[in-house]
């Protein structure tokens, strides 16, 4: 997924790769979730909500470690890794209230306590959680830090002088050659009278 021309990525590129590096981590994610939530299920005696809790709780952990470490590994937040930890909990809470809240409508306001269900509920919570995971882990705890361009000596900015050298560069190849200068009429009489 190059830029324009083939080098660097395109910030759409760049939200596709995000995306499906968050998608990977995400399904990690989910499969720790629904795995320690039946396993605390039938091996406890935890009400479905307290285990739905729990295994959020282990996969947050989880998930946390494949964000920095993979999907935003090369950004630099400017930010102290402390800070950062406290917004990716802060953010995870609400997630965890927006996942068990589903779990918790589905089990005590609509009655609905088996297995099936439960694993049906929690799946749902997990995604609609997940959207907004999406958007606040990536605009407030892995934002990266203001680009700054790269000036060399003079004041010049090199990004801009290189994409302009670029545009320059393809206007040139893609443009049509201008065609050969015409005689003018003293040329036309000299070469006419000889």
């Amino acid at each position: 997924m190059g830029g324009r021309h083939g080098g660097a990525p395109s910030a759409l590129g760049r939200l596709y790769a995000e995306i499906a590096k968050f998608g990977v981590v995400g399904l990690l994610g989910i499969v720790v979730n629904l795995a320690a939530f039946n396993l605390l299920r039938w091996a406890t005696d935890l009400q479905t909500v307290r285990a739905s809790v729990a295994a959020t709780a282990i996969a947050i952990v989880g998930n946390y470690i494949g964000f920095r470490y993979f999907t935003y590994r090369g950004q630099e937040s400017g930010r102290s890794l402390r800070r950062e930890a406290a917004l990716f909990a802060f953010f995870s809470a609400v997630g965890l209230l927006i996942e068990n809240g589903v779990l918790f409508g589905a089990t005590y306001g609509l009655g609905l306590h088996d297995a099936l269900w439960s694993n049906f509920f929690k799946f749902g919570g997990i995604g609609v959680a997940t959207l907004f995971r999406f958007w606040s882990y990536r605009t407030w705890v892995f934002k990266s830090a203001p680009q700054v361009s790269v000036v060399v000596r003079h004041g010049y900015d090199a990004a801009g002088l290189v994409e302009s050298v670029e545009e320059t560069m393809t206007l040139r190849a893609v443009s049509l050659p201008s065609p050969p200068p015409r005689p003018g009429p003293g040329r036309v009489g000299r070469s006419a009278g000889t």
